[in-house]
């Protein structure tokens, strides 16, 4: 059984959500990043998405953005990226680790090289946000292969005859976009998602994990008393720019405030169906 799916498995015979944490590799800098990326468990984390830097990221808002570009600024490539996994990895061997990103990065490093270096990092699962289910052909055979678990993306305009192309070689869980457009930029109706959540359910026995536009404790709950997970990334990268100056240098105390934002939301996810 792969982390991921052993950890859900763990969280449904407990009755309760996941709460995923979306943070940016490299984000302000590599050693905070770290130390971030480190402290994400203990604040309550029970799956990690990380994001790959990327110049362009079309399905992002601004926050999320700013932080990629703030990486990339700071040195984060590929190769560090999968560097903090890797340490991560040597210090925690349970919590899943899902990539998330685009493909250019990916086909600049190499598909097969990719999966290789990916899987002996850590990763156990990957989300590339501008490939559809119909153009997957160039990364799911390989990133399989290396046991790396394809999750897909569904949305509010993902029909019934649809979902199952989106659902086709799906692993891990499936991703429930909560909004139309991009990250952190609108807010979401709870009784709306619940029932495209049921909807969705009724095709697949992946877990369903529900992201963008969850922004509070009090919203994570909303959504992790029907979902199988709460992810959260916006809001999250939105404390760490706090504390970047104007002038690119990092103010103190930065991951233990991201940390301690992270356990607040975790609390919210935790105390949803007490």
């Amino acid at each position: 059984m792969s982390r991921i799916a052993a950890r859900f498995a763990k969280l449904k015979a407990e009755g309760r959500a996941a709460f995923i944490p979306f943070v940016t590799a490299g984000d302000p800098s590599i050693a905070v990043s770290r130390e971030i990326l480190m402290g994400l468990p203990g604040a309550g984390a029970d799956l990690i998405e990380l994001g790959m830097p990327f110049t362009d990221p079309m399905a992002d808002g601004p926050a999320v953005q700013a932080a990629g570009l703030r990486a990339l600024k700071a040195g984060a490539t590929m190769k560090t990226t999968l560097g903090l996994v890797r340490d991560f990895r040597a210090v925690d061997k349970e919590t899943p680790i899902v990539l998330m990103g685009y493909a250019n990065p990916i086909f600049a490093y190499g598909v097969e090289a990719f999966a290789k270096d990916a899987v002996a990092a850590g990763v156990d699962g990957i989300i590339i946000v501008d490939i559809p289910p119909e153009e997957a052909g160039e990364f799911s055979p390989a990133l399989n292969a290396a046991g790396i678990d394809v999750i897909r993306l569904s949305t509010p305009t993902t029909t019934d005859a649809r979902l199952p192309a989106v659902l086709h070689g799906a692993g891990g869980f499936l991703y429930y976009v909560s909004i139309t457009g991009v990250t952190g930029t609108k807010d979401f109706d709870p009784a709306e998602v619940e029932r495209e959540v049921r909807r969705i359910k009724k095709q697949t026995a992946l877990p369903v994990g529900v992201g963008f536009g969850i922004k509070t404790p009090e919203q994570a709950a909303a959504i992790a008393r029907f979902a199988d997970a709460a992810v959260v990334g916006s809001a999250i990268v939105a404390r760490v720019a706090a504390f970047v100056n104007d002038d690119g240098s990092l103010s103190p105390g930065c991951a233990a405030d991201v940390l301690g934002f992270v356990q607040e939301l975790s609390v919210g996810v935790r105390a949803a169906r007490v």
